[in-house]
């Protein structure tokens, strides 16, 4: 029983990895209308700030997520 227990841990962690790579590509497609944003308004203060801001947010989703796996899998191989 615990080596079913530990391949779906295993399976379960692998998909975490492949959902965390979508979410990295998902941060990338989310940065383009941004920072296209920024350049049509001719780099106003407030435009690099909402740009910033925005783009703070996207990088804080994808680092929570990133730590949030690294501490599961160390709890599921310890």
């Amino acid at each position: 029983m615990p080596n079913a227990i530990s391949t779906l841990v295993s399976a379960l962690l692998s998909l975490g990895a492949a959902a965390l790579a979508l979410n990295e590509l998902r941060g990338v497609i989310l940065a383009g209308p941004v920072l296209y944003g920024i350049y049509q308004s001719g780099n106003s203060l407030i435009a690099v700030w909402l740009g910033f801001c925005t783009l703070g947010g996207i990088a804080i989703s994808v680092a929570a997520t990133t730590i949030a796996a690294r501490k599961l899998r160390s709890i599921a191989l310890a």
